[in-house]
Parts: structure tokens; C-alpha cells; sequence
């Protein structure tokens, strides 16, 4: 068998494998198998909640910002009306 042939793709596999799993590593992501499953699920639970919060924020952000342009664009008086009667 040719070692000077085997040494360098053996070289090229083990540092691609290397690479993979640090790249692996830095994302946060384990390697396949069941606990990775469990911790997707997790992960899946937590953005599901973070994307209700935000959808929420967003809703309270559109209501303040139609009373914005509703003030905007109402002419002065009943603005200032309106801002009376609520004190």
C-alpha cells in the first residue's frame, strides 16, 4: 500500500471532521442524535414563545402609532380638545 498517498487525504478528512465539529461548536448546535432532537425541541419551545412576545410588542406598537398619526393629522382643536378632556 502507497503511505505517501493515504497520509495526505487522511490529513485532509481528520482537519475537514475538525473544522465541521468546531463550526458545530460555535453555532451551539451538538452533534446528531437523540439529545440534539430534545434540545431542538427546547429551542423550538422558546422561539415559538419569543415569537408570540414579539408579535405582541408589534400589535401595542401599531395601536400607539395609529394614535400618532391620527393626532398627526387631526387639525389642532379637537387635538387639543380631545387632550383636555382627558386630564
Amino acid at each position: 500500500m502507497n503511505f505517501g498517498i493515504l497520509v495526505p487525504i487522511t490529513a485532509i478528512i481528520a482537519s475537514a471532521w475538525v473544522i465541521v465539529a468546531l463550526l458545530r461548536y460555535r453555532r451551539g448546535r451538538p452533534d446528531a442524535g437523540s439529545a440534539g432532537r430534545i434540545g431542538d425541541a427546547e429551542e423550538n419551545a422558546r422561539l415559538a414563545h419569543e415569537n408570540e412576545s414579539l408579535r405582541l410588542t408589534t400589535r401595542r406598537l401599531e395601536e400607539r402609532l395609529a394614535v400618532l398619526e391620527r393626532i398627526a393629522t387631526d387639525p389642532a382643536e379637537r387635538t387639543a380638545r380631545e387632550i383636555e378632556q382627558l386630564r
